[in-house]
């Protein structure tokens, strides 16, 4: 919270990337020491995602009518039904209150997910109905984003965490699949009801973790009080941190942005990928170096400890 607030942090917040057991199975043939975690061995912060259950129960679709799917819809989303918090509710709250960890809430879906695309046909259909009716589409997401704001609230109500996160799958490297205009005047004014609830109880960091580029929805999200990007899965040339950093000063809070695909080169790349961008970015503070993806087989233990303890020095870790 000191760091994304532009407070006095001895060091910014070092997440693990979630190793999948497959890669810790195979860096453990190539020397990481059996029985040990990564936290064992490197500065890795404990954090944890709390994630209630946003989806419509029962799924109502297909819907016969325009008029029919949306009561369908509403129906299908109970903000009462507490079965939509996380398992053993109770004893994780006061786990969570030991603040031995970095709790964040996911609280939105994103665009497509909460329009019901799951497959390339349902894609096709939910692009024209946006097109040729966007009235029915803005009344979805409100439904949606009624129902997740008083979830939001119910989860608050016990835990005070640390950031909140919309998770928006909405395009690919080349930018989004709807145009900045109506992202603006159709998508964001429907999660205006969950960052109010956020703005009341005090959470101060709100995420978009997005998996695509999303350069031309940043002005928008800033004015709508997203305040922190964390980029997943997208080529790093067209995210870069550094531009973003120049461009939007200290209003955009960064999560990530180090290449993954350096680790699969040698260490002269991983060090100037490091070198290149974490001196600028963690002096300026309002940022938390992660790599920009999930790590896979193809990467050795050998490259990745290079890159973690790299990471640490430069981090000041070990002053």
């Amino acid at each position: 919270m000191e760091t994304m607030q532009y407070g006095q942090s001895y060091r910014p917040p070092l997440f693990d990337e979630g190793q999948r057991e497959g890669v810790l199975a195979a860096w453990r043939l190539q020397g990481m020491p059996d029985g040990a975690e990564l936290s064992d061995l490197f500065a890795i912060d404990d954090r944890e995602e709390i994630e209630p259950d946003l989806y419509p129960s029962p799924d109502p679709h297909p819907w016969p009518t325009r008029l029919e799917a949306l009561v369908a819809l509403e129906n299908a989303l109970d903000p009462d039904d507490l079965t939509r918090l996380p398992a053993d509710w109770d004893s994780r709250v006061r786990a969570w209150k030991d603040r031995r960890k970095i709790v964040m809430l996911r609280v939105h879906r994103g665009f497509f997910q909460s329009i019901g695309v799951h497959d390339w046909r349902r894609f096709y259909q939910m692009m024209l109905l946006t097109k040729d009716e966007p009235r029915v589409v803005h009344k979805m997401l409100e439904i949606q984003g009624e129902f997740n704001a008083r979830i939001t609230e119910c989860v608050l109500r016990d835990v005070q965490v640390d950031a909140a996160v919309f998770s928006e799958p909405i395009g690919d490297n080349n930018g989004p699949l709807i145009s900045p205009r109506t992202y603006r005047e159709l998508v964001l004014p429907t999660y205006r009801p969950v960052i109010e609830v956020l703005h009341q109880y005090n959470v101060q960091t709100i995420i978009l973790r997005a998996y695509a580029n999303v350069y031309p929805l940043i002005t928008d999200l800033l004015k709508a009080g997203i305040n922190c990007l964390w980029v997943v899965e997208v080529r790093a040339l067209a995210m870069d941190y550094r531009r973003l950093r120049s461009e939007f000063g200290s209003d955009l809070r960064l999560i990530g942005g180090l290449d993954l695909d350096v680790l699969r080169k040698d260490k002269k790349s991983i060090r100037r990928e490091l070198e290149g961008k974490l001196p600028l970015l963690l002096e300026q503070g309002g940022y938390a170096p992660l790599l920009d993806g999930r790590v896979r087989e193809n990467i050795t233990w050998e490259n990745y400890c290079y890159y973690r303890d790299l990471l640490e020095r430069l981090c000041d870790c070990r002053g």
